[in-house]
């Protein structure tokens, strides 16, 4: 039991999905700085309200409707989902792509198996010149 649960966590994936967890969480903190910092002061400006959130709120039957909060978890997610791409995820797809146009561009060496299996063809072709090998 407990070698499968060491092998599940040792898995590339598992580590790979903990790091981007990680990072997103930090770098959230990042965009939400962004948006209180500067985008909520902006929309201020335009709308007159505080923020997002108190854009488009209004009471029907003592029930509070909020259309700027949705628009405000939208908003927030559409940043640091962009925030995320553009930083972290094309980089590194960029920086993959390079390296397999690295790994395409530099030529295989033979592996010890196909060195040996050469020498014995070689070999055959010495010991008996008239057989085709």
């Amino acid at each position: 039991m407990l070698k499968g649960f060491r092998d599940f966590v040792s898995r590339g994936s598992v580590v790979e999905l903990a790091v981007a967890v990680v990072i997103g969480a930090a770098f959230t903190q990042i965009v939400t700085a962004v948006v209180d910092g500067l985008i909520n002061p902006l929309v201020a400006a335009i709308f007159g309200q505080p923020d997002l959130t108190s854009v488009g709120n209004f009471t029907i039957n003592d029930a509070d409707f909020s259309i700027g909060l949705i628009l405000a978890a939208a908003f927030n997610f559409v940043v640091v989902a962009a925030a995320i791409y553009f930083v972290i995820v094309l980089p590194i797809n960029r920086m993959r792509e390079r390296q397999a146009a690295a790994d395409e561009a530099a030529p295989d060496e033979p592996t010890e198996d196909v060195l040996l299996l050469r020498e014995i063809r070689d070999e055959l072709r010495r010991q008996r010149p008239d057989a085709e090998v």
